[in-house]
C-alpha cells in the first residue's frame, strides 16, 4: 500500500517517503513497496510498512536508555491536519529532523556478506584484523563498527573507522562506534530468546541540537540480517528471515536483475508478508493484529 499525503515531498526512497511537517519535525510514510538487487518490485508486500514501523517504534522505546532517537509519535492524532488520514495508520512516524551522517553506521556481530567476501581475500574486515580460521557466518569474537559511506547511487563502499573520523570528526565517529555497538549488543541479546539471530545491522545516526540521534528504522528485517537460529551453524549462510522467498524465486528466473523486474506469484508475495510478520512478532512478543492499520 501507498499512501498520498497533502504535505510537501521532500524524498522518496525505495520504501519510505518523507514529508515536511512544518517547524522542525518530518513525515515518514513507510510504503508496502520491496527490493531486490536494488530493485523495486511492481508487487506490494502487504503489511510491509507497519511491520517495519512498529518494529522501529518498539526498538526506539526500548533503547532510548542508549540514545535518543528522531520519534516524536505514531499517533496520527497528532499528525498535521492534512496527514491525518486513515490510510497512514501504523505506516507512518513524526519525527524530529537531524543532520544526517554521510557514513552508514554498520556493526557486524558474525562473519557475513561483504565482510566475509574481504575476509576470505585479505584476513580483514574492514580493514581490521581479526583471528583467522573463521568460517563464513561465524560469530566473531567482538562486535564490530564498520563504517560505509553513503553512495547517492550504485552500492555503498566499506570504510575503516578512521576513514569515517575523517568524514565525520573525531569526536562524533568514536560516539557513533560507542553508540551502534551498545544499541547491537542490546538487540542481538533480545533475538535469541525470539529464535532469531542479529547476524549484522545498520543504523542511521543523525544530529539535532548537538546530540547525535537515532533516525530512521532500527533492527528491523530490512536494517539487519536476520538468521533463524535453528538454521545457523558456521560454514555456511543460512536463510535470511526477511526477503529470502523472494530472492529464491527471483535467484531461479536468469533474470538479470536489472528494471523492469519479473512479476511475483501471489504466494511469493504471501510468504514475504509472513516473514515479516514473523520476524516483528517474535521479537516484540507482540502481535502486529494489535498494531494500528489492521
Amino acid at each position: 500500500m501507498t499512501a498520498t499525503v497533502d504535505l510537501p515531498l521532500l524524498g522518496a526512497g525505495k520504501v519510505r517517503d518523507v514529508y515536511d511537517a512544518g517547524g522542525d519535525e518530518l513525515l515518514l510514510v513507510t510504503s508496502d513497496r520491496i527490493s531486490a538487487f536494488d530493485v523495486v518490485m511492481a508487487e506490494p508486500v502487504p503489511d510491509k510498512g507497519r511491520v517495519l514501523t512498529a518494529m522501529s517504534a518498539f526498538w526506539f522505546e526500548e533503547l532510548a536508555d542508549v540514545c535518543g532517537n528522531h520519534m516524536v509519535s505514531t499517533d496520527t492524532t497528532l499528525f498535521p491536519a492534512s496527514a491525518q488520514r486513515p490510510e497512514l495508520a501504523g505506516r507512518s512516524m513524526l519525527c524530529r529532523r537531524a543532520e544526517m551522517l554521510p557514513v552508514e553506521c554498520i556493526v557486524r556481530g558474525h562473519l557475513s556478506g561483504s565482510a566475509w567476501a574481504e575476509y576470505e581475500v585479505d584476513g580483514t574486515v574492514h580493514g581490521m584484523p581479526v583471528p583467522r580460521g573463521l568460517r563464513q557466518s561465524e560469530r566473531l569474537p567482538e562486535p564490530l563498527f564498520t563504517p560505509s559511506t553513503k553512495a547517492a547511487s550504485g552500492h555503498d563502499e566499506n570504510i575503516t573507522v578512521e576513514q569515517a573520523a575523517s568524514i565525520v570528526g573525531a569526536d562524533v565517529a568514536r560516539r557513533a562506534e560507542e553508540v551502534c555497538l551498545e544499541l547491537y549488543r542490546r538487540g542481538a541479546e533480545r533475538a535469541p530468546a525470539a529464535g532469531i539471530v542479529v547476524a549484522d545491522t545498520k543504523f542511521e545516526l543523525g544530529l539535532a541540537d548537538g546530540e547525535l540521534i537515532l533516525c530512521d528504522e532500527v533492527l528491523t528485517p530490512d536494517s539487519s540480517r536476520f538468521w533463524p537460529a535453528d538454521g545457523w551453524e558456521p560454514g555456511r549462510t543460512p536463510p535470511s528471515f526477511d526477503k529470502q522467498p523472494l530472492r529464491d524465486f527471483l535467484s531461479g528466473l536468469g533474470w538479470d536483475k536489472r528494471p523492469p523486474p519479473p512479476a511475483l506469484p501471489p504466494a511469493v508475495v504471501a510468504a514475504t508478508s509472513e516473514r515479516y510478520t514473523t520476524a516483528y512478532e517474535r521479537v516484540t512478543g507482540r502481535s502486529l493484529a494489535d498494531w494500528p492499520g489492521a
